[in-house]
């Protein structure tokens, strides 16, 4: 997915993109730096702390074209992805930021067991006399097609989502 934006706070952005809820724990590693939510317990527990994410904007991280970090989300599912800084544009008024300008594909749905669950996921879909189609498709609904990206319905989402 190609994306517009100014250089806000990470974590708002990556779950509009993903069309995830922020409901499991993430991180972004970048420059040998993790960001994330301050959070005292896990700091202690794996004895590193984090920079607060939301005291750092992508334009701190990200400066050069090919600039990249990695975000981490649900570590239980093991969700890895890679921001690449494409480059840099004038800002332009009539352009709405955020904007998704490219896309492939749905985003995994939320919980589905990373990588690998969506996988399996796709493959019972795809295979109705498989013994957990009919209970995966009231789960996600009939309209989820992993191949369907909508340009429109994307753009929709972010500008209801920072109205």
């Amino acid at each position: 997915m190609r994306i517009l934006s100014r250089s806000g706070a990470f974590m708002i952005f990556c779950n509009w993109f993903m069309g995830w809820t922020d409901s499991h724990l993430h991180q972004f590693i970048a420059k040998g730096e993790i960001y994330s939510v301050p959070d005292e317990d896990i700091d202690d527990l794996f004895g590193m702390s984090a920079k607060n994410e939301n005291k750092n904007k992508l334009s701190d991280v990200l400066w050069f074209e090919k600039d990249f970090m990695m975000y981490e989300y649900d570590f239980g599912d093991g969700w890895e992805h890679k921001i690449t800084l494409g480059k840099r544009v004038p800002f332009d008024s009539a352009i709405k930021i955020p904007s998704c300008i490219k896309g492939k594909r749905a985003c995994p749905p939320e919980d589905c067991g990373g990588i690998w669950g969506y996988h399996d996921l796709i493959e019972i879909i795809h295979d109705k006399s498989h013994p957990e189609h009919e209970e995966t498709m009231e789960w996600f609904g009939e309209n989820f097609d992993p191949e369907l990206f909508d340009l429109t319905e994307v753009n929709n989402l972010f500008q209801g989502a920072i109205r």
